[in-house]
């Protein structure tokens, strides 16, 4: 059973940025300590490299929108033992993450009320937990209206916090020295996160294609503004004496310019914000194990789908059951772990564009497209490489663990119950020219691209999938040409091939069916009723139609009967508007078998009848 597309480009800006906006009522008071004002620094290098990442993560969310997100990306580009691993061990940091924002919320709960700020935070969970599993639709209009809160308050925030700041307050700028920021902004990372998680909901978003990456984006540039201006009014309003080590940096700093009151609006703003990112957090990471179940990497009762509501519930309750036994780590331990594991998923990304693109994958399609490539992909993991060692060794250690733990998992289960083709092995056969693949990648991300786009099949779609291809590999005449033609569709129509060949040449003595030097449309009309027939051609070293047109690469033959004449005309408009494609004539000519030479016509752009 599939999931339900229910989320529009408000969930997916809503999710992005509210699982990013709970790092800045927790962790600036925290980072304070460790770099000073020159945090300013280390949210400005954090974003820069987030940014790296998020451009290669939304290139991959609209290419494969699909349940598990990154897991699914790294399977498909690097193999199901590293996805396996991977999908794991982000599984486990999203629900680090979730469990550090639950009991956050908690010991503030637990001050006014003397509860057990375990309790609270596990009664907490399960509330979140009944939301997620009644429906995506209803947990994502809950963040959408926290999110929007949120912004109004910040907004707030900046516009009277602004005009309190005291420059003085940012000397010295940089006291514990140029290494400090960068070992900070490793420790911030976290914050970054959102831009990551909904990429795991793809599945369930309308219009994937174009909602997530632009829906990544804005929030990007929305979270980054808000983080570096908040933190320097923070910094600028409340000076360093009370910012180092606050657990509660944005009430503190509303108290100096909004008094008590400010302060008890923003401590209630922070709580929003981290309820709106522990929510998302259950919403993405229940949605790795699910993609595992689906691959065979862990049982099958993770993929199970509630048929009322729509939801991975199983998944969701595990999901849940593995944050509230996090929630008796120590946070610092918790904030660590997570964020090395999240700066492995950027580097992951990265690499995953690397091998799909230069896998040369026909099926491979995002409509949105990394900028700079390969520049980005470069900078980006040489960058995340440094932060991932100025994280600290406990930080690397809690990783370990955990690839341990999930390659255990993969070696014990997955292995021995799943095998799945992957683009590096496309890049390996691509650079030794040895077969390594067998077409079902390519087939697999066709049907990713149908259900992304919404493309309904009709009768020109089931004749091109039954249709014969003729893939020449030498120069060849027209004469010889029409006559291997004519043989193909004779045996396929149960026709007698030389009358074939002779209205093929009388049709072509009439007037050239060559469109350009490229691509040539013979059709004719032959005896009989509800006969159609169209054969795809390929000629590597080209097709001599003419003196004028000596190296046709491409050729569609229609064969069909008077009674046809509607359908055939609808035909060649399908193939004239695929063959309007900027790169159909190097997709056509880079195409590596019979079924891809199929799949860039099923696949084409066109109106659908």
């Amino acid at each position: 059973m599939k999931l339900r597309r229910k989320l529009n480009f408000l969930h997916v800006f809503s999710i992005c940025s509210g699982a990013m906006f709970s790092g800045l009522f927790i962790l600036p008071g925290l980072a304070y300590a460790q770099a000073g004002p020159a945090l300013l620094f280390s949210y400005f290098l954090a974003s820069l490299l987030a940014l790296t990442g998020m451009l290669s993560q939304a290139e991959l969310a609209s290419a494969m929108p699909r349940a598990g997100g990154t897991y699914f990306y790294v399977t498909r580009s690097m193999g199901p033992g590293v996805g396996s691993v991977y999908g794991q061990i982000t599984w486990f940091s999203l629900a680090l993450k979730s469990a550090y924002e639950f009991f956050f919320i908690a010991t503030i709960v637990a001050i006014i009320s003397n509860l057990n700020p375990h309790l609270v935070a596990a009664l907490l969970c399960l509330s979140f937990l009944v939301v997620n599993i009644i429906g995506i639709k209803e947990a994502g209009n809950l963040q959408t209206v926290l999110v929007m809160s949120l912004l109004a308050a910040l907004l707030f925030y900046i516009f009277r916090g602004l005009p309190k700041v005291d420059l003085r307050n940012m000397q010295p700028f940089i006291p514990y020295g140029w290494s400090s920021i960068f070992s900070t902004a490793g420790f911030i990372f976290i914050s970054y996160g959102g831009l990551l998680k909904v990429a795991s909901m793809g599945e369930e978003v309308r219009e994937p294609g174009r909602v997530l990456p632009w829906g990544m984006i804005l929030s990007f540039i929305v979270v980054t503004l808000c983080y570096l201006t908040i933190v320097f009014v923070t910094i600028g309003t409340l000076g360093g004496a009370k910012l180092d080590g606050s657990l509660n940096p944005i009430s503190d700093g509303a108290r100096v310019f909004l008094g008590s009151g400010g302060s008890i609006l923003f401590g209630i703003a922070g709580i929003l914000a981290v309820a709106s990112a522990a929510n998302t957090g259950i919403m993405s990471g229940s949605r790795y194990p699910l993609a595992l179940a689906r691959d065979d990497m862990l049982p099958n009762f993770f993929g199970r789908i509630n048929q009322r509501f729509g939801t991975p519930y199983i998944s969701i309750l595990i999901t849940g059951t593995v944050v509230i036994a996090a929630m008796f780590l120590p946070l610092h331990v918790l904030v660590k772990a997570a964020s090395s594991v999240l700066i492995l998923t950027y580097i992951f990304t990265g690499l995953a564009v690397v091998i799909l693109r230069e896998g040369r994958l026909q099926n491979y399609r995002p409509p949105f497209r990394a900028p700079l490539y390969p520049w980005i992909q470069i900078v980006g993991t040489i960058g995340f490489l440094i932060l991932l060692y100025e994280i600290g060794r406990e930080a690397l250690l809690s990783s370990i663990i955990l690839i341990v733990g999930g390659f255990l998992v993969y070696w014990f289960y997955g292995r021995i119950r799943s095998y799945r083709e992957y683009a590096l092995l496309h890049l390996i056969e691509r650079i030794t020219a040895k077969d390594l693949t067998q077409h079902s990648l390519e087939a697999e991300l066709k049907e990713i691209i149908r259900e992304r786009d919404d493309m309904l099949m009709d009768r020109f779609d089931h004749l091109i999938e039954e249709s014969h291809i003729l893939d020449i590999d030498h120069t060849v005449d027209a004469d010889e040409f029409f006559r291997m033609a004519s043989r193909i569709i004779a045996e396929r129509l149960k026709a007698d091939p030389e009358t074939l060949f002779k209205l093929f040449v009388e049709r072509e003595g009439e007037s050239s069916t060559v469109i350009n030097p490229y691509l040539a449309i013979p059709h004719i009309i032959v005896e009989g009723e509800k006969t159609f027939d169209i054969l795809l051609v390929r000629c590597r070293e080209g097709i001599s139609f003419s003196d004028e047109a000596p190296g046709v690469h491409a050729v569609f033959l229609l064969v069909g009967s008077r009674d046809e004449r509607p359908f055939h005309l609808r035909a060649l408009a399908a193939i004239a508007q695929i063959v309007q494609d900027s790169s159909f004539d190097k997709r056509w000519m880079a195409a590596r078998s019979e079924e891809v030479l199929r799949d860039i016509i099923l696949l084409g752009a066109r109106m659908r009848h």
